[in-house]
């Protein structure tokens, strides 16, 4: 019978590392006497990141004494005592090969149940002072899982482990692990998994969207859409960039110009997916570097052509060469179309949500769901200052009139004296939080939005309050995404400028982060991607930092790159992990 070895607690602190201050719970020390178990915690234990650990579907971690034998000969160690890895219970016995999510077990007065695998994160391999520790856990398939408090009491180091009940489909802790984190899952594991009522929200929501990618039959999708968004969409339809020829160039607005685009040789380019963006590498004259950008693309995806248009910046460097440099016959370099902000399939109702330029991919999907004939219902929320700054005004007219259950609704936030109310905009005022109430939206319908960062965030927060489902909200970001450093102490002042590297410049291939604007030369005091990345304070996403957990994984625009070491799976095809990753040759980064 497996017994309970000890119990380990330790509250979170601050601890240094790469010149960063974490803050972790990750340091437990083994306790003696009986502990009381409540439904979140153990008396005397806490978690640093509750994001990522802890809760009540996490309030108790196992690892077992035969996965310490495993690694102190793996690792030459013989300093490994209970609570190295972070563990709350040590036990003798209940393998990850055998225990199955949903069994109940009872240790003393407590009853729990299995609820998931245990979570990658960098933060055990800081405790195991082994950067490789989260991947190794998953490659040896050793993760070991947490416990769901089902009766709260008291456990003391020593007791038996009763098995109260197996999980329905029996399906063990290192399957599991198995078909979230590596190749070769099947639908049937899929569905099995998602069957078990005690499988942890955040497990079953990324082996659902993984069921769905494989649902989406001709898609193209390759890796692993249950770790990352981006590995949702296809394949880039070319790699690096290629020349496209400039057959128009149309004004919509005193501030807004469309680029039509086409292949050199005339032939019809891929389409792309409703949503998505084009990134431009735009050359001045004279010595400069290029400058990299990204647009939506605003115009009918499936034409064989390409749009995109572009808002005039004062400042904008890139936007004024397009503006005054570009000409009807030039070429411009383009990557293939990317991005995950695409319009879904379905039958439910469709709300296409933006501010000023903002509409430019919402525009792409009205373009859409015109050419399909779609018979869903349609929303048009819009905001602009006026009429003059109101972009493709009569197009999405023309557009919506086409659809037999489409509503429009806009908003000029100074409406001129010659602008029509009820004609030209709807309201007068900001579309802002306080308006969406009072719209009637359909609280099953999927939701698109984008515009500014602040309309976003209150947008969203009021789509929720008015019943939406936040899964069903969809946003997109202009410029550079917010980052995601679990567990690193955060500070008061706003994030600063992405800039060049502290120390002599690198003499190795050129670094595009295409979203931030910024040319970087390689340089090996960084030992991948993501550490340049953070000395350029580019806003980035980690969690694992050793090529297990894909938080990391973004689209490689251009160039190629090295692994070290590789990953647990690979990315998605045209992606990259920027966490275990160095240049080959110059590559463009979409950061």
């Amino acid at each position: 019978m497996a017994t309970l070895a000890a119990v380990n607690v330790g509250m979170p602190q601050e601890v240094p590392w790469r010149g960063k201050s974490v803050y972790t719970g990750v340091y437990k020390q083994t306790v003696t006497g009986p502990r009381m178990v409540r439904r979140l915690n153990i008396d005397g234990d806490g978690q640093g990141d509750l994001g990522g650990h802890g809760g009540e579907q996490r309030a108790v971690l196992v690892y077992q004494l035969d996965s310490y034998r495993h690694w102190a000969k793996e690792l030459g160690r013989d300093d490994l005592m209970p609570g190295q890895f972070g563990e709350n219970f040590t036990v003798d016995g209940l393998p990850d090969d055998e225990v199955c999510i949903g069994d109940r077990y009872r240790i003393g007065g407590a009853l729990f149940e299995v609820s998931q695998p245990r979570v990658t994160c960098y933060r055990v391999g800081l405790r195991m002072d082994e950067p490789q520790m989260a991947a190794l856990l998953v490659a040896y398939h050793r993760p070991g899982f947490y416990l769901r408090v089902i009766e709260e009491g008291e456990v003391e180091a020593g007791q038996e482990i009763l098995k109260v009940s197996t999980g329905p489909e029996a399906m063990t802790v290192e399957e599991i692990d198995r078909v979230l984190y590596l190749p070769g899952h099947t639908r049937e594991q899929l569905e099995r998994a998602l069957r078990i009522p005690a499988l942890s929200p955040g497990w079953q929501g990324s082996l659902r969207t993984l069921l769905d990618q494989a649902g989406k039959e001709g898609s193209g999708a390759t890796g692993s859409a249950g770790l990352n968004t981006a590995a949702t969409a296809p394949p880039p339809a070319w790699r690096g960039f290629r020349a496209l020829t400039v057959t128009r160039i149309q004004p919509e607005s005193r501030s807004v110009s469309s680029l039509s685009l086409a292949a050199a040789d005339g032939a019809a380019l891929p389409a792309a997916l409703p949503g998505q963006f084009l990134t431009v590498r735009i050359r001045p004259d004279g010595d400069g570097s290029p400058l990299i950008r990204s647009y939506s693309l605003s115009g009918d995806p499936g034409l064989g052509t390409y749009r995109i248009s572009v808002k005039a910046e004062p400042h904008g460097a890139a936007s004024n060469l397009l503006r005054t440099q570009v000409h009807v016959g030039d070429s411009l370099e383009a990557a293939a179309p990317r991005g995950t902000f695409c319009l879904a399939d379905g039958e439910n109702p469709v709300i296409l949500l933006s501010a000023g330029i903002g509409a430019t991919p919402v525009l792409a999907m009205l373009h859409a769901l015109a050419r399909d004939g779609s018979t869903r219902q349609v929303w048009w929320l819009h905001g602009a200052r006026d009429s003059t700054e109101h972009p493709f005004a009569q197009e999405s007219r023309t557009l919506l009139a086409a659809l037999p259950h489409a509503r429009s609704t806009v908003f000029y936030s100074a409406p001129a004296a010659t602008d029509r109310q009820g004609v030209d905009y709807t309201h007068a005022g900001r579309l802002s939080a306080d308006r969406i109430p009072r719209l009637g939206l359909p609280v099953d319908a999927d939701a698109y939005l984008c515009g500014p960062a602040g309309f976003m965030d209150s947008l969203t927060a009021a789509l929720v309050e008015s019943g939406l489902s936040a899964s069903r909200i969809h946003t997109e970001i202009f410029g550079a995404g917010p980052s995601l450093t679990p567990g690193i102490k955060g500070t008061t002042t706003a994030p600063p400028t992405p800039h060049q590297p502290a120390g002599p410049p690198g003499t190795g291939p050129t670094v595009s982060f295409a979203r931030s604007g910024l040319h970087v030369p390689w340089n090996d005091a960084q030992g991948t991607l993501l550490e340049l990345a953070e000395a350029c304070d580019v806003p980035v996403q980690w969690s694992c930092r050793t090529g297990v957990c894909h938080t990391c994984e973004l689209p490689l625009m251009s160039g190629a790159v090295d692994y070290l070491p590789d990953p647990v799976a690979p990315p998605a095809d045209g992606n990259i992990l920027i966490c275990c990753s160095k240049p080959n040759q110059d590559i463009v980064l979409d950061l």
